[in-house]
């Protein structure tokens, strides 16, 4: 890593530790602020510009000033006509001819940053470590295809464009007046008959002449070619990205009557790391929303956050309209298939099985990657530990990640715990091949 020393002096009045110190207290405010806003807005609008405000205080450089109320002072101004040495002087706040009361200062208001996207992001996943995360989990391969671009004057000779080649020549021709073949076999024919006439002083003499005219219009022909170098264009390409690997992420989120306002609040603020996780490293990333109760569906953003549709649990039904969707819109050997599932492991023992033979049958094949995280009361998140069984739900996907090396999970008891279980879901393997 480079080190940079900057030993430029100080301006007049200036600090550059003070200016350090202020730098690192508006960045701190800055991510607080950043983060805020996310925890109450929705997932498009982190992936944005923000504007950000801060209060004016505390932006000027700390400086030694005399105290209004305290000290002692024994001078008196030149031209003073009211005090004299030794006279006592009321101090402001404690009397005198100073008034209290309302004044004409001037206050100073609050000031915004505006941050860029990429400012967002960066002050948002500084603490994640996340550029190290994406090169274990997501490499993205870009491929480049030619793309027509117009016309060159250099390049292959299987890139010719014989159509733009040949207007360029004939309007060169045209422009030095190259003599045309029909003027050439229009001298030949009339010197043949000439020469085939008996001879004549006149004839001799236009003999004569035509020979010199057939002489000067090969001449030129000879020196204006028909297709010059200058008149050679090529088709040009430029090498357009496609990425060959695109990524799509489910989100499956239980909406039963189980799941609370504060459950479902922890598994947005998870999905929303996830989501710019998957959008910093793709150009193009999509996301397919489901929700289930005893029944799922694909729904947008508004409706997977802040529906209040509720009902029983089968979560075998959002396991099953993700495989649906796969096999309609995203094929495998096209799409990084990426899976995020928040609950909170209130399931069928039954169901449970089910899910077991989804996960193992076909989706674990079809994904790079499944987290799960089960969002358990934060009362009760003493209680569970390595050892413990937990819920039918976690019982069931424990016996699915101990197959797979692509599937993790872990619990969120609350908001604290989002960051580190995002770090341990997401660097605990390294990046691992499709099976199957």
């Amino acid at each position: 890593m480079p080190i940079f020393i900057d030993r430029r002096l100080n301006p007049k009045d200036k600090s550059l530790g003070n200016r350090q110190r202020f730098l690192r207290r508006a960045r701190e405010e800055l991510k607080r602020s950043i983060r805020d806003q996310i925890r109450t807005g929705k997932i498009s609008d982190v992936d944005a510009a923000h504007s950000v405000s801060m209060p004016a205080r505390g932006t000027g450089e700390p400086r030694f000033d005399d105290a209004k109320d305290s000290g002692r002072r024994q001078h008196v101004l030149p031209g003073n006509k009211h005090f004299a040495p030794g006279d006592r002087i009321s101090k402001p706040g404690q009397g005198g001819s100073i008034s209290s009361g309302p004044t004409k200062r001037i206050s100073e208001d609050d000031f915004r940053f505006v941050l860029s996207r990429e400012e967002v992001l960066d002050l948002f996943f500084e603490d994640l470590e996340l550029p190290d995360m994406v090169k274990l989990n997501l490499k993205e391969i870009v491929a480049f295809r030619p793309r027509r671009a117009g016309f060159a004057v250099t390049g292959s000779a299987t890139n010719i464009n014989v159509g733009r080649t040949m207007r360029h020549s004939h309007g060169r021709r045209i422009a030095l007046k190259r003599p045309k073949r029909e003027e050439v076999e229009a001298v030949k024919q009339e010197l043949a008959v000439l020469e085939s006439a008996p001879p004549s002083a006149a004839a001799r003499l236009r003999i004569a002449e035509l020979r010199e005219e057939l002489e000067r219009l090969e001449r030129r022909r000879r020196l204006i070619a028909f297709v010059d170098p200058v008149d050679i264009r090529f088709n040009r390409f430029d090498p357009q990205p496609v990425p060959n690997a695109n990524a799509v992420m489910f989100c499956l989120m239980d909406v039963s009557g189980s799941m609370g306002e504060r459950e479902k609040d922890l598994a947005k603020r998870f999905f929303v790391l996830l989501h710019l996780f998957l959008k910093r490293r793709y150009d193009r990333t999509e996301i397919v929303f489901i929700r289930h109760t005893h029944e799922a569906q694909e729904v947008d953003e508004e409706t997977f956050f802040y529906s209040t549709q509720s009902g029983g649990t089968v979560v075998s039904t959002a396991l099953e309209e993700m495989r649906r969707i796969i096999d309609k819109r995203y094929p495998s050997s096209e799409w990084n298939i990426y899976a995020a599932q928040a609950s909170d492991g209130d399931n069928f023992v039954t169901d449970s099985e089910h899910c077991i033979a989804l996960l193992d049958g076909e989706i674990m094949r079809l994904c790079q990657y499944f987290a799960y995280v089960e969002i358990i009361d934060e009362r009760e998140s003493h209680i569970f530990g390595s050892t413990d069984n937990g819920t039918s739900l976690w019982r069931a996907y424990s016996t699915v990640e101990d197959k797979w090396r692509n599937f993790q999970m872990s619990r969120i008891a609350k908001a604290a715990d989002i960051y580190p279980v995002f770090r341990q879901l997401f660097t605990k393997q390294p990046a691992v091949q499709k099976s199957g």
